[in-house]
């Protein structure tokens, strides 16, 4: 039994890849599962601290890099897809998953090519134009959102929601304070670290009630840190955080980007938050996604456009007191959640392939 799990770049299209990775493996110890991606993606930091085997390609992305990086985007295409075939032909797997990212084009192309069963995950509510011409390729398409078949051939899609790395969270000792979680991404996120720190700034001695636990991003690690300094509330800042289930855990609130692969996770573990969209995000489908949350009472969301310091505080303010709309907030979040999203992957992966079991 063989599987290629291909694609990554962001912490959004890797880690329900390794849900269902680790899923294969949970119910059939033998399962020979390889990871493919892109050098320059976050698989390349995350994946050799697992259990799996890696294999990069050359891809990286093309948007934003100038004349030289398009030429150098260009030229990793077919170098990338050359090499998608020279992995199939030596691993031999029976069935390929893409995740979305640069990687996982050439991969699922090769695949096709090679006629071999492939699947799509898609979290996002908006498919972007790779997917959806892939789509057409391949064998599965495992969507997030209902509205996302409108983008594909119905009969190849299967409502399973994003896979999340956790089947369950911690239990944790809790004291009185309030729990603010905030990260933006993998990477963080500038804007939202200024508005976090201009907006506990805002609450004054109000603030000294939170525990906050802040991921920033490598960029903004020491200036974030420093920000903290004249705040009264307690604050643990990291780069990145390794153990998020524990985050989560601990969290009474959520501030954070809308990711599809995130808002599973407040989905799934019944989190409240306030989803800040990233504005450039293909189809704009961070904003898409959070108006779903949004609009069943599990999120509030603030636009990027809109976002201050003095805005997000009133924001806080009102969510820190009063407890009994967070739990309405939760339970909404809860009851959008599809915990078994990789199980269900996993069964549909099993039927595709006569023999595997």
């Amino acid at each position: 039994m063989r599987l290629i799990v291909a694609g990554g770049g962001t912490g959004g299209h890797l880690f329900p890849g390794l849900a269902v990775a680790r899923e294969f493996r949970r119910r059939n110890g033998d399962v020979r599962i390889l990871f493919v991606g892109s050098r320059w993606g976050i698989e390349s930091r995350v994946i050799p601290e697992t259990e799996f085997p890696l294999e990069l390609l050359p891809i990286r992305g093309l948007k934003g890099r100038g004349l030289k990086g398009l030429l150098e985007g260009l030229y990793g295409i077919p170098l990338s897809l050359w090499r998608s075939l020279a992995i199939i032909r030596r691993f031999d797997p029976q069935c390929i998953i893409g995740l979305g990212g640069y990687a996982s084009g050439p991969l699922l192309l090769a695949g096709v090519a090679r006629r071999i069963r492939c699947a799509i995950l898609e979290q996002n509510l908006r498919p972007g134009l790779t997917n959806r011409i892939l789509g057409r390729m391949v064998t599965r398409i495992f969507t997030s959102f209902r509205e996302s078949v409108d983008y594909f051939p119905a009969a190849k899609v299967v409502l399973t929601g994003t896979p999340v790395r956790w089947r369950k969270l911690p239990e944790l000792e809790r004291d009185e304070r309030f729990h603010l979680l905030v990260f933006g991404g993998s990477a963080g996120a500038h804007r939202i670290n200024e508005a976090v720190l201009g907006a506990l700034a805002h609450l004054g001695d109000a603030a000294a009630g939170f525990r906050v636990t802040h991921q920033t991003g490598r960029a903004d690690e020491e200036s974030v840190r420093k920000g903290y300094e004249p705040l009264p509330c307690e604050a643990e800042v990291l780069p990145f955080i390794e153990r998020m289930d524990r985050a989560y855990a601990a969290a009474d609130l959520v501030i954070c980007r809308a990711g599809a692969s995130t808002l599973s996770e407040l989905t799934v573990f019944g989190k409240p938050s306030v989803l800040i969209p990233y504005p450039y995000a293909a189809h704009d489908h961070q904003r898409l996604n959070a108006v779903a949350l949004q609009q069943a009472g599990a999120a509030e969301m603030i636009v990027e456009q809109e976002l201050t310091a003095a805005g997000l505080a009133g924001t806080l303010r009102a969510l820190h007191g009063d407890a009994a709309r967070r739990d309405a907030m939760g339970r909404a979040a809860a009851g959008m959640g599809r915990g078994d999203a990789a199980e269900r992957i996993v069964d549909e992966c099993h039927a595709l392939v006569p023999g595997w079991s």
